[in-house]
C-alpha cells in the first residue's frame, strides 16, 4: 500500500488519536520503525503503534540501547524515534539523546506521565506516583538541555500544533525533540494532519552574506595552500551535491572530519584523507598544518581539532549551522546552504578557478591480501589491513557500512581511504562507550548494506545486550570485539608507558575476563575467536558465505598493542609515546 493510500485508509478510522497524529507525521517524514521499551504510562501510545499500518515497533532490552538504535536509524533515514517509560526510561535514554543532539541526529523521544486524574490525586493526597521524582516536569526540564523542543502534551486540542512545531524544529535543526503526553492524552481524539511538514528556511541577510563571501574569496585567492574540510553537517542537511559542485568549480583539495567521514565519496582525485589532527595519516596532517586557508563546511570542531583552532584560527573560514566566520570576523544571518551555493557561483565565474596543478599529499595505500600480510602479528593496524584488503578483493565496499565507537579502533579506521559515500558511522564527537553496539540495530534496519561493527571490549561490555535485539530481528550485523582486556584509550592518556613490553596498567583500566563464545551462544548467533591474521581472514570468508546471519567475533589483541593513530594523537597531546618511556 502506498503512503498516500495508507493515509487515506487511516482517515476512515472511527477514532483518530493524538498518538495516531504523531505516527502519521513521522511516517510522512520517512520513518518506518519506532524503537521502544514498554511501560504502563506509555501504554496508550504503544497500543496505537501496534495497530498503526506502516510503522513497526522494535522492542529493545533497555532504554539506552533503544536510544542508540534510534540514533543509528536516524543517521540513514533522516529521523528516528524511541518510546520509553516516564522517569526510569527517559533518564536512562538521556545519554543516547545527548549524543544525537551533539552529532545532529533528529531523534523523537516519546513518553507519557501521570494522567489528568492522577494529578488531581497528587494535589489532594501528596502521593508519589511510581517512577516519579515528585516533580512532574523534571523529565521535560532535563531534556530541554539536549533537544531543540521539549513539549508536554496535556490537551488533545492543542497537541497537533505542539507536535507539528516540535517536529519542524527537529527537521530544521537536525536535532532531537522530546514529546511527553499525559498518559490519557495519547489516546484522545484529535483531527488528522493537514499537509506535510518541511524545514524552516530563512534567507541570509544579503549584505552580511556578500561581505562574508568577499572576505572568504579573497582569503582563498591569497592562499598558497588552501584546503576544504567537510564536516558531518553536510550530510545531515543534505548538502553533499552542492559541496561537490563547489569542489569541482574551485579545484580545491578536501578532507573530511572523523565524524563527517564518508559525507562524500572518498574515491575522488581531490580527496586527501580524513583529518583528525595528529591522528590523521601523517601527510594529511602535515598538509593541514601548512594550510593558510581552511574552508570548513559543516564542521563540528571538537577538541580533536584544538591544535588547528589554536594555531590557525585566523586562517579558518568556518560555515556551519551555528557560526559564520572568516578569521576573527563573524557574520550574522548567513546560512550554510546559501553560502555554499553562492560561493560555488563565484568560483564558476572567476578566472582564478578552478585551481590547476595543485600539489596534493600522498595518501597511503593499504596492502593487498598476501602471504606476507597474513604472517604478521595481529594487532590494531593489521586487523584493519586484513579487513580492508578482504573488502576490496571481494568487492564488498559498496555493500558494507563500518560502525565505530569511542575506542582505540576509531582513529585507526579513520585512516582508511577509498570508502563510498555514507558508509562510515563513528560516535566521534559525543564519544559514548558502547554506542556502536547499540547503534547497529538502527543502521541495519535503515540501510540495505551490511553493518560491520568494530567495538572495544570495554564499550562492548556496556552494551552487549543489544546483540539480543540484533538476533531477535534476524539482522546480518557482524560485531568484532577488540579483546585486549583493558580500557586502552583511557590508559593511553593516563600513562602511555603502560604500552611498553613491561608496562603496568592502572587497576581501574583492567577489564574482567568474558567468555565471548558463550555469550554468542546465549544470543543465538555464531561466535568466532581469532588470534592471528590467517584466522581473521578465514572468519571473514566464512561470514561472507552466510550473508544473512549475525555473528560475534572476538579479536584477541595483545594488551600492550597501541593503535598507531592513537599513539600519534597521544604524543601530540602529552608529548610522550611508548618509545619515550624508559
Amino acid at each position: 500500500m502506498s503512503r498516500n493510500n495508507a493515509l487515506k485508509s487511516r482517515a476512515k478510522k472511527a477514532h483518530f488519536s493524538v498518538a495516531d497524529y504523531l505516527l502519521t507525521r513521522l511516517q510522512q517524514l520517512g520513518l518506518d520503525k519506532v524503537f521502544q521499551v514498554p511501560g504502563d504510562y506509555v501504554a496508550e501510545f504503544m497500543d496505537a503503534l501496534e495497530n498503526f499500518e506502516g510503522i513497526d515497533a522494535i522492542g529493545d532490552v533497555n532504554e539506552l540501547g533503544a536510544g542508540y538504535a534510534a540514533d543509528g536509524y536516524a543517521r540513514y533515514k533522516g529521523i528516528g524515534a524511541v518510546s520509553v517509560q516516564f522517569g526510569v526510561g527517559t533518564f536512562s535514554v538521556l545519554n543516547a539523546i545527548a549524543g544525537s543532539y551533539v552529532e545532529r541526529n533528529p531523534v523523537v523521544v516519546i513518553s507519557a506521565s501521570p494522567t489528568t486524574q492522577n494529578r488531581i490525586t497528587i494535589q489532594e493526597t501528596g502521593v508519589l506516583f511510581h517512577h516519579s521524582t515528585g516533580r512532574l516536569g523534571a523529565d521535560r526540564n532535563v531534556f530541554s538541555n539536549v533537544t531543540v523542543a521539549a513539549e508536554i502534551l496535556s490537551d488533545a486540542k492543542k497537541a497537533p500544533q505542539q507536535i507539528d512545531e516540535a517536529l519542524t524544529q527537529a527537521i530544521t535543526h537536525r536535532r532531537p525533540i522530546y514529546l511527553e503526553a499525559w498518559q490519557d492524552v495519547w489516546g484522545m481524539h484529535c483531527p488528522e494532519p493537514q499537509g506535510e511538514l518541511s524545514p524552516i528556511k530563512k534567507p541570509s541577510q544579503k549584505a552580511s552574506l556578500e561581505a562574508m563571501l568577499q572576505q572568504a574569496l579573497e582569503k582563498i585567492k591569497r592562499a598558497r595552500q588552501p584546503v576544504v574540510l567537510v564536516g558531518v553537517e553536510i550530510a545531515r542537511f543534505g548538502l553533499q551535491e552542492q559541496v561537490l559542485e563547489l569542489l569541482r568549480a574551485s579545484g580545491l583539495p578536501y578532507a573530511t572530519t572523523t565524524l563527517g567521514k564518508t559525507a562524500l565519496d572518498e574515491n575522488d582525485g581531490l580527496f586527501i584523507g580524513t583529518y583528525a589532527g595528529a591522528a590523521s595519516n601523517p601527510d594529511t596532517n602535515t598538509y593541514f598544518n601548512e594550510a593558510d586557508a581552511i574552508l570548513a563546511l559543516g564542521v563540528i570542531f571538537t577538541d580533536d581539532y584544538l591544535d588547528v583552532l589554536e594555531k590557525q584560527f585566523a586562517d579558518i573560514i568556518n560555515m556551519n549551522s551555528q557560526e559564520a566566520r572568516v578569521g576573527f570576523d563573524h557574520f550574522k544571518n548567513v546560512h550554510m546552504a546559501e553560502f555554499i551555493e553562492t560561493l560555488c557561483h563565484k568560483f564558476e565565474h572567476s578566472c582564478d578557478f578552478p585551481l590547476m596543478d595543485v600539489s596534493l599529499p600522498l595518501i597511503p595505500t593499504m596492502p593487498a591480501l598476501s602471504p606476507e600480510l597474513l604472517q604478521q602479528a595481529l594487532g590494531y593496524k593489521t586487523f584493519f589491513e586484513v579487513l580492508w584488503a578482504w573488502l576490496v578483493e571481494e568487492e564488498l565496499l559498496a555493500t558494507t557500512n563500518l560502525i565505530l565507537g569511542e575506542s582505540s579502533s576509531l582513529y585507526q579506521a579513520a585512516r582508511l581511504t577509498g570508502m563510498p559515500r555514507d558508509s562510515f558511522v563513528g560516535d566521534a564527537a559525543w564519544g559514548s562507550l558502547g554506542h556502536e553496539t547499540g547503534c547497529v540495530t538502527g543502521t541495519s534496519m535503515a540501510s540495505d548494506k551490511r553493518s560491520l561493527v568494530v567495538a572495544g571490549d570495554g564499550g562492548f561490555m556496556m552494551m552487549c545486550q543489544a546483540l539480543s535485539t540484533v538476533s531477535r530481528n534476524n539482522l546480518d550485523a557482524v560485531v568484532f570485539v577488540m579483546s585486549n582486556g583493558v580500557y586502552a584509550i583511557e590508559q593511553s592518556f593516563v600513562d602511555v608507558c603502560a604500552f611498553t613490553p613491561d608496562g603496568k596498567f592502572a587497576p581501574f583500566d583492567i577489564l574482567p575476563k568474558w567468555d565471548y563464545m558463550g555469550l554468542a551462544q546465549a544470543y543465538n548467533m555464531p561466535g568466532y575467536q581469532v588470534q592471528n591474521c590467517e584466522q581473521l581472514l578465514e572468519v571473514l570468508q566464512g561470514i561472507q558465505i552466510q550473508p544473512q546471519q549475525a555473528a560475534l567475533v572476538e579479536v584477541l589483541i595483545p594488551e600492550h598493542d597501541l593503535a598507531p593513530a592513537l599513539e600519534d594523537l597521544v604524543k601530540s597531546i602529552t608529548g610522550k609515546s611508548p618509545a619515550d618511556c624508559k
